[in-house]
């Protein structure tokens, strides 16, 4: 026999406070997935790097480039993430002191304004990825094409943007 326990009420007890729920929508693991193999990558590098460097006297030759580059991806698939969950970093000194009414349309006005600095940020980004595709830009080091990143970047601004556009304040 098996019992069955109710489901505990209100949010997640990973959740702050007054952010939107987790989604467990199949955009939201695929990009958490992601964000977590680029982790690993990073840490994969990194260790390689340092025992190469220091146990082998042969160090990992891109590996500052290759950092860089894995880190610029972790932020662009991370930002949607964050949009969606309303963890940007935001100062409210006096809104409490508002009516709930006024604080919402001030939310929406802010995400509206987030949702255009981020397309715009997409739209550069793609001006940027078409001349790097176009001249054929690559790395230093290991002579990675760098175009895929500035895509990357205006597709993460934009899932972004629209994440701001429809995110649910809690209640």
């Amino acid at each position: 026999m098996t019992s069955e326990t109710p489901l505990p009420e209100g949010p997640a007890p990973d959740m702050i406070p007054g952010r939107t729920p987790h989604r467990q929508t199949a955009w939201y693991r695929v990009l958490a997935a992601v964000s977590a193999l680029l982790i690993l990558l990073l840490i994969a590098v990194t260790c390689i790097d340092v025992v190469g460097r220091y146990a082998l006297n042969r160090p990992f030759g891109g590996a500052y480039e290759l950092t860089q580059m894995l880190l610029a991806a972790l932020v662009f698939s991370a930002l949607p993430l964050t949009s969606a969950d309303g963890g940007h970093v935001e100062v409210d000194l006096a809104l409490h002191l508002l009516p709930r009414p006024l604080q919402l349309l001030l939310g929406r006005l802010a995400g509206a304004a987030s949702a255009l600095v981020l397309a715009y940020f997409a739209w550069r980004l793609v001006l940027i990825g078409m001349d790097q595709l176009q001249e054929g830009t690559r790395s230093a080091s290991l002579a990675l094409p760098m175009a895929p990143l500035a895509f990357l970047g205006a597709a993460s601004c934009v899932v972004s943007a629209l994440a701001m556009i429809l995110r649910q304040e809690a209640p």
